[in-house]
């Protein structure tokens, strides 16, 4: 199973791309309410790999017809993409690719906490040589530990954050260079624009940052 998505109980994905990687996915993972909609998307009975969470927002009679895939975990330390996250790692470690669809809209809140979860999931989860990303109808966002080449293409909007205010990232092939920017609030780096097919980042140090880019 190379490729799995979490899909989370935020906005459901109208786009054809988001759309494609659900429907294209080697198995899927529900985010507790977020399995009506995907059994809403997949009316021809297909099932999802398990549906993980604390339970609050799937009814209990859907949780009986689920039976063993429901995965309940009612601790409130992490939320419940974590907890997706947790469950792909321990019962599929083979997947390659891990892509979070439903993390954003409808709730603020959630947005800015998956958002600076993403960004941390390098640190708190042992994601090797993973690709984890998020995406939405708006944008695609994905962590980065380190200093790198981004094989983006020219003239995509991409915004920069990191909660280290002691990182320092110099780049080429941004419309405006980061290297001054000190990360010490979240808007510092951002709506920049790329302008060549490469975007160089180099840090200062290992740390953990977020690019968001469409």
């Amino acid at each position: 199973m190379n490729n799995i998505v979490i899909l989370c109980n935020g906005a459901f994905p109208t786009e054809p791309y988001p759309l494609l990687l659900l429907d294209q996915a080697d198995g899927v993972v529900c985010c507790d309410g977020a399995y009506l909609k995907f059994r809403a998307h997949f009316p021809d009975g297909r099932m999802p790999l398990a549906v993980v969470g604390d339970m609050d927002s799937l009814p209990e009679d859907e949780r009986e017809k689920l039976g063993g895939i429901v995965i309940h975990e009612s601790e409130q330390d992490y939320n419940d993409l974590t907890k997706a996250m947790r469950w792909i790692l321990r019962e599929h470690p083979e997947a390659e690719e891990i892509v979070i669809l439903g993390a954003t809209g409808l709730r603020e809140d959630h947005t800015v906490g998956n958002l600076g979860l993403l960004m941390e999931f390098p640190r708190l989860l042992d994601l090797g040589t993973r690709k984890v990303s998020m995406v939405s109808d708006y944008s695609t966002a994905f962590a980065i530990t380190d200093t790198c080449d981004l094989h983006l293409g020219e003239g995509r909007r991409i915004s920069l954050f990191s909660a280290d205010n002691s990182l320092r990232i110099s780049s080429t092939g941004l419309q405006w260079p980061t290297d001054g920017v000190v990360f010490d609030a979240w808007w510092k780096a951002t709506l920049n624009r790329t302008v060549a097919p490469v975007v160089q980042l180099h840090f200062s140090h290992p740390s953990s940052a977020l690019i968001v880019v469409d």
